[in-house]
């Protein structure tokens, strides 16, 4: 047993230097610099924002009855779809950011505007797989201008964090 623990911990002491060696020559390469740390920051608490304000609004949502995710992974254990708001909304969010630098600001407004309408078409889409549902109450509408401003929440937080860092 304890030579397996020394195994591990060796290992771990490898690993850990050739993380360090592989840093070193990504510095040397691409020249790592404090701007680019700053940036990946923002892009990290972007994505975790959106994580979280999708995950919550979701709750209050289906909480409320206005929505349901009828096929989710781990349905006994969350009400929402956890795969969308754990993984597909943080990477969505990195592609999103790493865009809207690229572009003017009109440029920025129409990506906004088209991502929304996007989000809209592809649920009224999930709906047909059986993958979402909503009350009659609901409205596609509601969705292009939630996502509308979520993702300005998501653009103007990731400015501001980039400022302050």
């Amino acid at each position: 047993m304890c030579r397996h623990i020394s195994f591990l911990a060796d290992s771990e002491r490898v690993m850990h230097y050739v993380m360090a060696a592989f840093h070193h020559a990504l510095v040397r390469i691409v020249g790592y610099s404090s701007f680019m740390r700053a940036s990946r920051r923002a892009y990290v608490a972007s994505a975790l924002l959106a994580s979280w304000t999708g995950t919550y609004l979701d709750l209050y949502f289906v909480g409320k009855g206005l929505y349901a995710f009828p096929k989710r992974p781990f349905p006994s254990v969350f009400s929402i779809d956890i795969f969308f708001t754990a993984v597909v909304l943080p990477l969505g969010t990195v592609f999103f950011l790493a865009l809207m630098e690229r572009l003017s600001r009109l440029g920025r407004m129409g990506l906004i505007a088209a991502l929304s309408a996007l989000a809209a078409a592809l649920e009224a889409k999930a709906e047909t797989y059986g993958l979402f549902t909503h009350t009659a109450e609901w409205s596609h509408w509601y969705s292009v201008a939630g996502y509308g401003l979520f993702l300005s929440i998501i653009w103007e937080f990731y400015r501001r964090f980039q400022t302050v860092d």
